[in-house]
This record gives C-alpha cells, structure tokens and sequence, in this order.
C-alpha cells in the first residue's frame, strides 16, 4: 500500500520578523509530526505552551495529556515558565501524536538551553531527559512493515488446505 509520509515546507522570514530566541524542532512517531515553535515569552514567567492553538491543558483524554506533558512535569514548570511553544502535529493517531508531541517538545527545551542558554544546564536537561526515557530524545525507528499478498498481513499467510 501506499505509505503516508509528512511534508513540510519552512518558509525562512526576514530577520526583522523572526522571534529575537527561537528554536524550531520535530519529533515523530510511526506516521505522526509534530513541529514545535519554540521562543522566549513576551512576559517572563507567561510561558503559554499551544496544541494545534489550544492550551495543552485541553488535550482529550487525560491519560494522552500527561503522555504529552511528561517533559515538562518531569523537568517542572519553572523551565518553561519563560517560552513560548507552538505545537503543530500531523499523521499518525492519536496515540503517535501524543509521542511525537512529547519528543518535539523535549528536543525543543534542549536546543533552547543549548543556543541561549549555557552547555552545562543542557547536559542536565538532556542527562534527566534520558535517564527518564531515552525516546523523549532519541526517535523510534518502527515502521508498518507493507503487507504482501497471499495472506491478511505482512507475516501471516492465508490457512492453506489439503482438499
């Protein structure tokens, strides 16, 4: 069968209009992308952190919600207090989005820390991230394997008889 794949196409603004901190990351899952946009807050400590423009507060169901928010409960609120994340996420079900969500938004707040910050609170951020979960920072390489003919799926073949 034919196999979904995501394309983006970043458009490079002039210097003027990009944000003056900003980072752009993805993570994925299976079929899933999700881009974050992340930058500094217009006021310190008003971090708003948006899912397909909704608050990440939002996000149905609960147990989905604290799959996509494990980084930032893990290295607590006052990290991100100061950004901004823009969170677009295409592909995939629910589940892989929620994967992918929580992989962009880890990758995000690393190279952040990393290009504004200092190298010694990145290597915290990415050491706490890893040791909780390495794929928070590392992608899966899973995929669907394609199906083939004579049976129902990729390995199974159909019941075969005698007579």
């Amino acid at each position: 069968g034919s196999q979904r794949r995501a394309c983006f196409v970043f458009t490079r603004r002039s210097p003027a209009k990009m944000a003056a901190n900003s980072v752009q990351t993805f993570g994925r899952k299976k079929t899933a992308v999700a881009v974050v946009h992340c930058k500094a807050a217009k006021q310190s400590g008003k971090g708003l952190i948006r899912f397909n423009g909704a608050p990440i507060e939002l996000i149905q169901p609960e147990t989905l919600k604290f799959k996509a928010m494990e980084p930032i409960l893990l290295l607590g609120r006052e990290r991100f207090a100061n950004l901004d994340l823009r969170i677009r996420v295409k592909g995939g079900g629910h589940v892989s989005q929620m994967y992918a969500v929580r992989q962009a938004i880890a990758k995000a707040l690393v190279a952040y820390y990393q290009k504004f910050v200092d190298e010694q609170s990145k290597k915290e951020l990415k050491d706490a991230l890893l040791t909780y979960d390495r794929t928070l920072l590392v992608a899966d390489p899973r995929r669907m394997e394609p199906k083939k003919f004579g049976g129902r799926g990729a390995r199974a073949r159909f019941q075969k008889s005698y007579r």
